[in-house]
């Protein structure tokens, strides 16, 4: 009870200054419209820090479901199951490989959105819903240049959209799972190609011990150096890597 009670009374300490309006001088409103010389509302600086405030709470959708993120760290999971490896590179390395990778891909299409977008609304010559839309053009664009028209289409044709002349008047809420959609299946595509090599030493390694009468050895542990042993003396990250980077042809 004590606590429900000093709650309580912080509550109401907290919602005094609003109850006592405007004439009292600690009050903030909460939401203040004005209109610019060009006869646009536009909000207060308070609500426009609370909407990027919880716009904050959607970037680990945006980075997972917009970028190249999603390609890149389903390839680095398959590469790890091939090797036969569990818990080596650990998640926490493959996740952080694939973030930093994931902003090397993208640098280009963030400048064109810090130069075309933000330095102009920070400079006070563009508005905020402007800035937007300047700022999905060029992240638009990337997706559209991964977008399978297959899967695009499906989606378009699920939103029964008739609206919509080309590619480029795409929203994003048909956009994005088309992206995603496109992103699964090329992710599958280049690790099936990277299991391939290592599947084969799996079952050369098989065949030799069932030729021996080595049964009851498991293969895996036998095939398990001569498959770190290839990859290491390929070249594997750099190559794997360099796929990667350059699949996306931002470059």
């Amino acid at each position: 009870m004590r606590v429900w009670r000093l709650l309580l009374a912080l509550l109401l300490v907290g919602c005094a200054p609003l109850a006592l309006g405007a004439d009292n001088p600690l009050s903030i409103p909460a939401i203040t419209l004005s209109t610019n010389p060009q006869g646009q509302q536009e909000y207060s600086v308070s609500l426009q820090i609370l909407l990027i405030m919880t716009a904050l709470s959607f970037i680990p959708a945006f980075v997972m479901l917009m970028t190249s993120f999603t390609r890149i760290i389903i390839v680095f999971s398959i590469l790890r199951q091939a090797l036969g490896l569990q818990q080596t590179p650990s998640n926490q390395i493959l996740l952080g490989l694939a973030l930093f990778l994931t902003m090397f891909v993208m640098a280009p299409v963030f400048d064109q959105i810090n130069r075309e977008a933000l330095q102009p609304y920070l400079n006070e010559q563009l508005t905020a819903p402007a800035a937007i839309d300047r700022a999905q053009v060029p992240l638009k664009n990337f997706m559209l240049a991964q977008t399978r028209e297959s899967d695009l289409d499906l989606f378009v044709r699920l939103s029964r959209r008739t609206d919509i002349a080309s590619p480029a008047d795409t929203p994003l809420t048909i956009l994005v799972p088309a992206f995603v959609t496109s992103e699964l299946k090329t992710a599958f595509q280049i690790g099936f190609m990277i299991f391939i090599p290592f599947l084969i030493i799996d079952l050369v390694v098989s065949s030799v011990l069932m030729a021996m009468g080595m049964m009851m050895l498991s293969p895996l542990i036998i095939s398990l150096p001569f498959k770190i042993m290839l990859f290491v003396l390929v070249d594997g990250w750099a190559l794997i890597i360099g796929t990667l980077a350059s699949s996306f042809g931002t470059l």
